[in-house]
């Protein structure tokens, strides 16, 4: 059976490209969403990874769930409403606490359409950067139903609730110009561009040592929730196991000596 993710390997950057241009990468099957989970596991284990870029293979990044599947009420969507719940439970909201909770930063190459759970993954993602043929949508209304992998918590937080709360109601599709003033991109790009810029901001960030980079992602991630004199406890025990490093060191002593760093993970 072919498998859903493409992983290269470049330095300390993971490229993982979704693989099933046919069904446009949608997310359709219990095998794909654990190809994903199993790739943050991985990834999570793996100290000399420092950055992923996610992207797509084809015309779309994501089309989100396969609607025939939901015709026909197979697969995934095969079932009691008691069933259901669980498979979403023990399935597709799997990839949100899996993949937005990975500790290094994950940037988001949006090829094409990211619709519906393909625009709630990108969301997932902590910087995003689209074609200038990439369009979006958070679409579960105009098939009855709802965002069910998290989308409800992830889009408010990108766009803002009013933003949030027009692409969930109506379910329309906006293209990557608007998501770029709408803050939901960072970046629009020439489609040919796309892989060389998603590369390039990732190895830029890789740059840096990968302690510190797990750490500020942590600290980003709990901001969201905690109070301020709690991240500040939080970052005051961050900040001193990080003076403890020696990559800090290493970056003290190549700024001073005027080099550059060589960061070993320690």
């Amino acid at each position: 059976m072919t498998k859903f993710l493409n992983v290269e390997r470049l330095g300390n950057v993971a490229v993982v490209r979704m693989n099933s241009p046919e069904t446009h990468n949608a997310l359709t099957t219990e095998s794909q969403i654990n190809e994903i989970v199993d790739l943050c596991a991985e990834v999570k284990a793996d100290k000399s990874i420092r950055a992923m870029v996610l992207t797509g293979t084809g015309k779309a990044f994501c089309a989100g769930g396969n609607i025939k599947d939901m015709q026909k009420r197979q697969g995934i969507f095969a079932g009691s409403p008691y069933d259901l719940r669980d498979v979403y439970r023990n399935g597709i909201q799997k990839i949100p606490l899996c993949l937005y909770e990975l500790d290094i930063p994950v940037i988001a190459a949006v090829n094409g359409h990211a619709i519906g759970a393909g625009l709630d993954l990108a969301c997932m993602c902590d910087i995003r950067i689209a074609s200038n043929n990439a369009k979006f949508a958070e679409s579960f209304v105009k098939l009855g139903i709802v965002p069910g992998d998290g989308g409800a918590w992830l889009l408010p937080r990108i766009v803002g609730i009013p933003k949030a709360s027009l692409m969930a109601f109506t379910g329309e599709t906006i293209g990557a110009e608007q998501a770029l003033s709408w803050g939901l991109v960072e970046q629009v790009c020439a489609p040919d561009e796309l892989d060389a810029e998603a590369l390039g901001l990732a190895q830029r960030i890789a740059e840096n040592p990968g302690h510190a980079l797990r750490l500020c992602k942590r600290l980003l991630r709990e901001g969201q929730h905690m109070r301020l004199d709690s991240l500040l406890e939080l970052s005051a025990a961050y900040q001193s196991l990080a003076h403890h490093t020696q990559d800090h060191q290493e970056a003290v002593d190549s700024f001073v000596e005027k080099r550059k760093p060589n960061f070993l993970d320690k």
